[in-house]
């Protein structure tokens, strides 16, 4: 593997955390573009040899003035974990074109809708909804017509909801109540909205991190290409429960809910975030991603939310009523 120039665009979020030192490891000369707001989630000493640059990237590309910054940093690869906009991403494209330059993007498993056939592949999702799947779908959409054409040489990635250590998971009813927690660590009654059927995609901020370096390393297999990038198991509101409540050794008391009902006890917020993750019910192959990319991951759903729950709980970031037991 020949040793690249790899600029990484929000490289202190979830992903880069885990990504930056992955691609130092591995020999890379590693350049990080953030806001400069926060550190990464966990240190690592690979920063230390890390090029590090201040940018405010709403603002740049406000001014138009973002994509010629990332051009003069001379990339082999570069990795956007945040680009949120079409606008956005077509700026980014206009700057890179006629270099040869590789763009690995960070999409989301939202630009799929609501399931139909399980599990969804990268093929067969249906129409997203809601205007941050839009924008992620049609996104991808650009950067696969853009390599197809021959212009810029793009990847996609899709995680799903991506958890560990340092940061609050997306919690047993979809949402991120923190007295979610207290509830099922005290065996009390957990009102659950719908079926409790209902799925989530977990994914491990490592896992994703492997994933985004595999595509750094298999240029030939990944160009032109989008993948799902999520845990190998998935896990329903009811089975999850279960597992967080056996956590603190308890036993999960569900109260089954209409949506209505559950929206009058519950915030507009954490309410909203539920119906958006549960009303998907999504579980998605990786089997593109294993066979073209080598994507092999370490965490099951199961062991993604147990990792972030267990940093919360030994670092007095959630209230629960009693110690883990696992």
């Amino acid at each position: 593997m020949s040793r690249q120039r790899v600029v990484v665009i929000g490289a202190t979020g979830h992903i880069g955390t885990f990504l930056v030192p992955r691609l130092v490891r591995a020999g890379h000369d590693v350049v990080t573009i953030s806001r400069g707001t926060r550190t990464a989630y966990a240190p690592a000493p690979e920063w230390e040899q890390v090029e590090q640059v201040t940018a405010d990237r709403e603002q740049e590309d406000r001014d138009g003035t973002f994509g010629n910054r990332i051009v003069a940093l001379r990339p082999d690869v570069v990795v956007d974990l945040v680009c949120f906009t079409v606008e956005s991403a077509s700026a980014l494209l206009d700057a890179l074109r006629g270099s040869d330059v590789h763009l690995v993007h960070c999409g989301s498993i939202w630009r799929a809708g609501p399931s139909s056939v399980l599990p969804i592949t990268e093929d067969d999702g249906t129409p997203p909804v809601g205007e941050y799947g839009v924008q992620k779908d049609a996104i991808a959409r650009l950067l696969k017509e853009e390599t197809a054409r021959g212009g810029v040489a793009t990847t996609s990635l899709h995680p799903g909801h991506i958890s560990g250590p340092g940061w609050a998971p997306i919690g047993p009813v979809g949402n991120l109540d923190p007295s979610v927690w207290r509830t099922l660590s005290a065996g009390e009654p957990l009102p659950v909205p719908g079926l409790g059927a209902e799925t989530m995609a977990h994914v491990h901020a490592d896992d994703v991190a492997q994933a985004f370096e595999l595509a750094v390393e298999h240029r030939d297999a990944a160009v032109g290409e989008d993948f799902t990038v999520v845990a190998p198991t998935a896990l329903n509101v009811r089975g999850y429960a279960a597992l967080a409540a056996s956590w603190f050794g308890q036993e999960a008391r569900l109260e089954s809910v209409s949506w209505d009902r559950f929206r009058e006890t519950t915030s507009p917020e954490h309410a909203e975030a539920s119906w958006e993750h549960l009303s998907r019910s999504q579980v998605f192959s990786i089997e593109k991603a294993r066979r073209l990319l080598g994507y092999a991951p370490r965490y099951t759903a199961q062991e993604t939310v147990l990792d972030a729950v267990r940093w919360l709980v030994e670092h007095g970031e959630v209230d629960v009523a009693g110690p883990l037991v696992v």
